[in-house]
Order: C-alpha cells, then structure tokens, then sequence
C-alpha cells in the first residue's frame, strides 16, 4: 500500500479503540520492551503520546526507563525547518503544548543526536522490513540521519506490520525493532 492509505487507514484503526484499550495495549508494549537487549545503554529518546492521535501511551514507558535509572531525552519541533532540538529530561524539565497538541520541553539541557542509543519512534504503520510511514513531515527519518550508525531505532505499534510500504524513499530510516502488545518484530538491516 501506498503511505497516504495506509495513513487513512490507521488513522481510522486507532480512531476505533477506546481508551481502555489503547492503556491495556500500551501496557503490554511497555512490558514486552523489558524483553529487548537494549538495557545496558545510557541515552534513550523517547517520544511524548499526542492524545488525540490515540497514540500509544509512553508513560509506561517512561516509568521503566525511570525505573532504571536511565537518561531520557525528549525533543521539541520546529514546524518551519521540520528540525528537532533534544532536551534531558530532569525534574526542573517544564512542558507547554505546541500548536498541535503536543508537549514539548520548553527549555534545558541540549542534549545532541549521536549521544543516543535508543530511540523510540512514533509511527502510524510499518513493514515487514521494518519500513515506518509516520504522519509525513520527516521529523524522525531527518533526526535518525543525524544518530549514530549503531543508534537503535525501536517502533511501538498497537498493530502487527504490513507486507510492504510501496512508496519507500531512500531517505526513510528502517526500524531495528517494533513492539506491539503480542511480540517483538526484529528487522534485517537492508539497503536500497
């Protein structure tokens, strides 16, 4: 499928579900990560849920990666150069919403892309080979070209992937993993 159908038609999926399920679902996600080999890292990215998307809920996340004690970096956007600033997350951190609804630290400390090593990616769907379409601005694909080589770029989906993303661009950065409430997806690294 085309990335503009398959936008339409998880936009929609995720419409259907209710709140409960999308908080017993985020649930599972955040638990099944604690099965991925990526805990001995420092730096982990993570994206805040745009409610209204029904997105899956990160908190859960957040919490094991409190829990763990690791550095959690959060990012604010800016809508005119599609370019993403990436704060540490402390307890001074302050959020305001953007013009979309999303929060985002208002200031602190700038932390760059290739001191991550884990990153969380928003997405609406995804491949079997680890393809992702997300909403169509480029923020991620623009932000991941500028991690290291070795960054690991991990996607969380209520929804199993699909067999193929027919308008892949050369500049689409695959994800390593994605995690949905029932399994672990692992991709190949492929090149164009």
């Amino acid at each position: 499928m085309y990335k503009k159908d398959l936008r339409k038609k998880y936009k929609a999926l995720r419409q259907a579900l209710s709140e409960a399920q999308i908080e017993d679902q985020s649930l599972a996600i955040a638990n099944r990560l604690l099965q991925l080999d990526v805990w001995d890292n420092t730096y982990f990215h993570l994206f805040l849920t745009i409610e209204e998307q029904k997105e899956v809920d990160t908190e859960f996340v957040l919490q094991i990666l409190a829990g763990k004690d690791k550095e959690i970096v959060v990012a604010k956007s800016d809508f005119d150069t599609l370019a993403m600033t990436h704060f540490l997350l402390t307890d001074n951190t302050k959020f305001k919403k953007n013009d979309y609804n999303i929060y985002e630290p208002v200031d602190g400390i700038e932390v760059p892309p290739t001191k991550l090593d884990v990153v969380f990616v928003p997405l609406l769907a995804y491949d079997v080979n680890g393809n992702r379409v997300g909403y169509g601005k480029g923020f991620y694909d623009k932000f991941l070209s500028q991690c290291k080589e070795e960054v690991v770029k991990v996607g969380l989906s209520f929804f199993e992937p699909e067999t193929t993303i027919t308008d892949v661009s050369p500049n689409d950065i695959q994800l390593d993993y994605c995690i949905t409430p029932e399994t672990i997806h692992k991709f190949p690294t492929t090149s164009f």
